[in-house]
């Protein structure tokens, strides 16, 4: 735990299966590398309360757990759901992605580890490695591999628009790809560029962005 605050995490659980079949292309880099733009886009699109909370959105989880009424369907709003970037990253690096079945088997190792890298890690260290390991396309991981994919550039260089469609498909990013675009990302996309502008001004998520 402590040498991951340092060095990027050995390969994960989820990306040694994915090798098998859609291949594996990764190439972890550095808060540097990665651009203002992708950074904003992810807390926009997945945790708007990420330099606020202490690992949990326990107003979300409380959210989540109310019972669904009748002919409403569910529907998670911009900001993402119940699970927070840092409980995110915790899954990625040190559990699986799993299924339905065994979920409440990895909420006690992930709660676990949530809090730990709270505590050890930082808001900057969690989000630079959460980008670096976040599926973000087939076989692909990380924001650099995705910037390499789709757009052929690096993740340093990432417009705002295509941050945002990056991010659009980090839901089912087998699935939901930038380019050819689906139609997910394409009603998606523009959303996450109107909650950017929205929280950019953020006194907590401006200066953890500009921090060096």
């Amino acid at each position: 735990m402590l040498i991951t605050k340092f060095i990027e995490p050995p390969i994960t659980i989820t990306q040694i299966t994915n090798a098998f079949g859609l291949g594996l292309k990764r190439d972890y880099v550095g808060w540097d590398e990665m651009s203002y733009n992708i950074k904003l886009a992810a807390i926009a699109s997945e945790d708007q309360t990420f330099t606020d909370h202490s690992g949990f959105d326990w107003d979300a989880i409380e959210k989540s757990l109310r019972p669904k009424k009748k002919n409403k369907k569910s529907r998670i709003p911009i900001g993402g759901g119940a699970s927070t970037i840092t409980q995110q990253t915790a899954k990625n690096v040190f559990l699986w992605q799993g299924g339905s079945y065994d979920k409440y088997i990895r909420k006690i190792p992930e709660f676990y580890f949530t809090f730990l890298i709270e505590w050890v890690w930082g808001k900057k260290r969690i989000l630079e490695v959460y980008l670096n390991v976040i599926e973000t396309g087939p076989g692909c991981f990380g924001v650099e591999a995705a910037a390499q994919h789709y757009f052929h550039k690096s993740a340093k260089n990432l417009t705002r628009a295509e941050a945002a469609m990056i991010v659009a498909g980090f839901p089912n990013p087998k699935k939901f790809t930038a380019v050819p675009m689906t139609r997910r990302v394409s009603w998606r996309y523009p959303q996450i560029l109107r909650e950017m502008n929205n929280i950019e001004p953020d006194e907590d998520i401006h200066a953890l962005l500009k921090s060096k």
